[in-house]
Protein backbone atom coordinates (compact mmCIF):
# COMPACT_ATOMS: atom_id res chain seq x y z
CA UNK A 1 0.00 0.00 0.00
CA UNK A 2 1.16 3.58 -1.04
CA UNK A 3 1.84 5.96 2.30
CA UNK A 4 -0.15 8.85 2.01
CA UNK A 5 2.23 12.67 1.57
CA UNK A 6 -0.02 14.12 3.47
CA UNK A 7 -2.35 14.28 6.35
CA UNK A 8 -5.53 13.87 5.93
CA UNK A 9 -7.95 16.70 4.83
CA UNK A 10 -10.25 16.56 7.81
CA UNK A 11 -10.22 19.23 10.93
CA UNK A 12 -9.19 17.99 13.67
CA UNK A 13 -11.33 19.20 16.72
CA UNK A 14 -10.14 18.65 20.56
CA UNK A 15 -12.46 16.85 22.50
CA UNK A 16 -13.30 19.73 24.53
CA UNK A 17 -14.05 22.46 22.20
CA UNK A 18 -17.89 23.33 21.62
CA UNK A 19 -18.63 23.82 18.16
CA UNK A 20 -22.29 25.24 17.17
CA UNK A 21 -23.72 26.26 13.65
CA UNK A 22 -19.94 26.68 12.35
CA UNK A 23 -18.40 25.32 9.11
CA UNK A 24 -14.35 24.28 9.31
CA UNK A 25 -11.93 24.29 5.63
CA UNK A 26 -9.91 21.69 5.15
CA UNK A 27 -6.62 21.02 7.69
CA UNK A 28 -8.26 22.84 10.71
CA UNK A 29 -7.59 22.21 13.86
CA UNK A 30 -9.98 23.27 16.85
CA UNK A 31 -7.81 23.34 20.50
CA UNK A 32 -8.92 22.64 23.85
CA UNK A 33 -12.16 24.36 25.34
CA UNK A 34 -12.22 26.45 22.51
CA UNK A 35 -16.00 27.60 21.92
CA UNK A 36 -16.93 28.96 18.66
CA UNK A 37 -20.67 30.18 17.47
CA UNK A 38 -21.83 30.50 14.39
CA UNK A 39 -18.21 31.14 12.68
CA UNK A 40 -16.50 29.57 9.66
CA UNK A 41 -12.76 28.82 9.44
CA UNK A 42 -11.06 28.82 6.57
CA UNK A 43 -8.31 25.87 5.55
CA UNK A 44 -5.72 25.78 7.52
CA UNK A 45 -6.62 28.10 10.29
CA UNK A 46 -5.63 27.06 13.50
CA UNK A 47 -7.35 28.35 16.72
CA UNK A 48 -5.24 27.56 20.00
CA UNK A 49 -6.97 26.71 23.20
CA UNK A 50 -9.40 28.21 25.68
CA UNK A 51 -10.44 30.78 23.39
CA UNK A 52 -13.73 32.12 22.16
CA UNK A 53 -15.19 33.36 18.49
CA UNK A 54 -18.71 34.06 17.42
CA UNK A 55 -20.50 35.23 14.87
CA UNK A 56 -17.22 35.86 12.69
CA UNK A 57 -15.47 34.79 9.07
CA UNK A 58 -11.80 33.92 9.25
CA UNK A 59 -10.22 33.33 6.56
CA UNK A 60 -7.73 30.45 5.47
CA UNK A 61 -3.90 30.05 7.35
CA UNK A 62 -4.82 31.96 10.58
CA UNK A 63 -3.02 31.84 13.68
CA UNK A 64 -5.05 32.34 16.73
CA UNK A 65 -3.56 32.02 19.90
CA UNK A 66 -5.15 30.82 23.01
CA UNK A 67 -7.28 33.22 25.24
CA UNK A 68 -8.20 35.57 22.52
CA UNK A 69 -11.56 36.79 22.04
CA UNK A 70 -13.15 37.39 18.51
CA UNK A 71 -16.43 39.26 18.42
CA UNK A 72 -16.65 39.81 22.31
CA UNK A 73 -19.98 40.07 23.60
CA UNK A 74 -21.62 43.44 23.56
CA UNK A 75 -24.07 44.79 26.32
CA UNK A 76 -26.71 47.24 25.56
CA UNK A 77 -25.75 50.00 26.93
CA UNK A 78 -28.68 52.54 25.86
CA UNK A 79 -30.96 50.57 27.90
CA UNK A 80 -31.54 50.66 31.81
CA UNK A 81 -28.86 48.00 32.66
CA UNK A 82 -26.42 46.38 30.58
CA UNK A 83 -26.92 42.75 32.32
CA UNK A 84 -28.55 39.89 30.08
CA UNK A 85 -31.34 39.77 31.98
CA UNK A 86 -32.94 42.60 29.41
CA UNK A 87 -31.90 40.46 26.42
CA UNK A 88 -31.88 36.66 28.00
CA UNK A 89 -34.43 36.65 30.53
CA UNK A 90 -35.27 33.24 29.76
CA UNK A 91 -32.79 32.06 31.87
CA UNK A 92 -34.51 33.55 35.13
CA UNK A 93 -38.28 33.53 34.07
CA UNK A 94 -39.42 30.28 32.36
CA UNK A 95 -41.89 31.87 30.17
CA UNK A 96 -40.10 35.37 29.62
CA UNK A 97 -39.14 35.81 26.02
CA UNK A 98 -36.19 35.98 25.00
CA UNK A 99 -35.07 39.50 22.88
CA UNK A 100 -34.65 38.10 19.23
CA UNK A 101 -34.20 41.85 18.07
CA UNK A 102 -30.62 42.18 20.02
CA UNK A 103 -29.68 38.82 19.16
CA UNK A 104 -30.16 39.90 15.21
CA UNK A 105 -27.90 43.39 16.28
CA UNK A 106 -25.12 40.86 17.28
CA UNK A 107 -25.18 39.16 14.14
CA UNK A 108 -25.53 41.75 12.29
CA UNK A 109 -22.22 43.48 13.34
CA UNK A 110 -20.11 40.34 12.36
CA UNK A 111 -15.98 40.10 12.36
CA UNK A 112 -14.63 39.73 9.08
CA UNK A 113 -10.77 38.57 9.48
CA UNK A 114 -9.01 37.68 6.23
CA UNK A 115 -6.48 35.51 5.19
CA UNK A 116 -2.81 34.80 6.96
CA UNK A 117 -3.92 36.70 10.02
CA UNK A 118 -1.78 36.38 13.50
CA UNK A 119 -3.62 36.99 16.40
CA UNK A 120 -1.26 37.21 19.87
CA UNK A 121 -2.46 35.66 23.19
CA UNK A 122 -5.33 36.94 24.92
CA UNK A 123 -6.47 39.63 22.51
CA UNK A 124 -9.62 40.85 21.84
CA UNK A 125 -11.78 41.66 18.68
CA UNK A 126 -14.94 43.38 18.98
CA UNK A 127 -17.44 43.80 17.10
CA UNK A 128 -18.00 44.60 13.61
CA UNK A 129 -14.13 44.53 13.25
CA UNK A 130 -12.54 43.72 9.71
CA UNK A 131 -8.90 42.36 9.45
CA UNK A 132 -7.00 42.46 6.35
CA UNK A 133 -4.98 39.61 5.00
CA UNK A 134 -1.75 39.17 6.82
CA UNK A 135 -2.09 41.64 9.54
CA UNK A 136 -0.62 41.15 12.80
CA UNK A 137 -2.34 41.56 16.49
CA UNK A 138 -0.29 41.98 19.25
CA UNK A 139 -0.71 39.79 22.49
CA UNK A 140 -3.40 41.28 24.85
CA UNK A 141 -4.54 44.03 22.34
CA UNK A 142 -8.40 45.34 21.85
CA UNK A 143 -8.75 45.97 18.09
CA UNK A 144 -12.02 48.26 18.21
CA UNK A 145 -11.29 49.63 14.75
CA UNK A 146 -10.44 48.32 11.70
CA UNK A 147 -7.54 47.11 10.52
CA UNK A 148 -5.50 47.34 7.35
CA UNK A 149 -3.70 44.06 5.49
CA UNK A 150 -0.08 43.62 6.21
CA UNK A 151 -0.45 46.10 9.15
CA UNK A 152 1.24 45.53 13.24
CA UNK A 153 -1.55 46.47 15.71
CA UNK A 154 -1.12 46.36 19.20
CA UNK A 155 -1.93 47.97 22.49
CA UNK A 156 -5.30 48.94 24.26
CA UNK A 157 -6.96 50.13 22.13
CA UNK A 158 -4.63 48.99 19.30
CA UNK A 159 -2.97 51.37 17.20
CA UNK A 160 -0.55 51.09 13.69
CA UNK A 161 2.92 49.87 14.83
CA UNK A 162 4.33 49.43 11.21
CA UNK A 163 3.95 47.98 7.89
CA UNK A 164 5.06 44.48 7.46
CA UNK A 165 6.10 45.06 3.85
CA UNK A 166 6.18 48.09 1.78
CA UNK A 167 2.80 48.84 -0.20
CA UNK A 168 3.75 47.23 -3.62
CA UNK A 169 5.17 44.65 -2.35
CA UNK A 170 1.80 43.69 -0.08
CA UNK A 171 -0.09 44.36 -3.32
CA UNK A 172 1.77 41.67 -4.69
CA UNK A 173 1.63 39.42 -2.35
CA UNK A 174 -2.33 40.18 -2.52
CA UNK A 175 -2.54 39.51 -6.17
CA UNK A 176 -0.18 36.13 -5.59
CA UNK A 177 -3.26 34.81 -3.28
CA UNK A 178 -0.76 31.94 -2.20
CA UNK A 179 -3.87 30.90 0.39
CA UNK A 180 -5.75 29.58 -2.34
CA UNK A 181 -3.14 27.42 -4.12
CA UNK A 182 -4.00 23.98 -4.51
CA UNK A 183 -2.57 21.56 -2.30
CA UNK A 184 0.52 20.58 -4.37
CA UNK A 185 1.41 23.69 -5.12
CA UNK A 186 1.37 24.97 -1.47
CA UNK A 187 3.76 21.79 -0.69
CA UNK A 188 6.30 22.99 -3.88
CA UNK A 189 6.68 26.17 -2.61
CA UNK A 190 6.86 25.17 1.32
CA UNK A 191 10.69 25.46 1.52
CA UNK A 192 10.63 28.87 -0.29
CA UNK A 193 8.83 30.51 2.30
CA UNK A 194 11.36 29.73 5.00
CA UNK A 195 14.05 30.13 2.86
CA UNK A 196 13.57 33.36 0.45
CA UNK A 197 12.43 36.66 1.47
CA UNK A 198 8.47 37.84 0.71
CA UNK A 199 9.72 39.77 -1.93
CA UNK A 200 12.56 36.62 -3.61
CA UNK A 201 9.08 34.10 -3.31
CA UNK A 202 6.61 36.94 -5.24
CA UNK A 203 9.54 37.30 -7.83
CA UNK A 204 9.68 33.37 -7.94
CA UNK A 205 6.08 32.33 -8.21
CA UNK A 206 4.44 35.16 -10.03
CA UNK A 207 3.05 34.16 -12.91
CA UNK A 208 3.16 30.21 -12.31
CA UNK A 209 0.44 28.02 -12.15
Amino acid sequence: MKTPVSRSDEPRIHSTARLSGCRLGRHVEIGERVNLHEVSVGDYSYIERHAEAMYAEIGKFCSIAAATRINAVEHPMERITTHKISYRPNEYFLHAPLDHAFRERRRARRVTIGHDVWIGHGAVILPGVAIGNGAVIGASSVVSRDVEAYTIVAGTPARILRRRFPAELAADLAALAWWDWPGKRLEAAVLDMSRLTAAEFVAKWKGTD
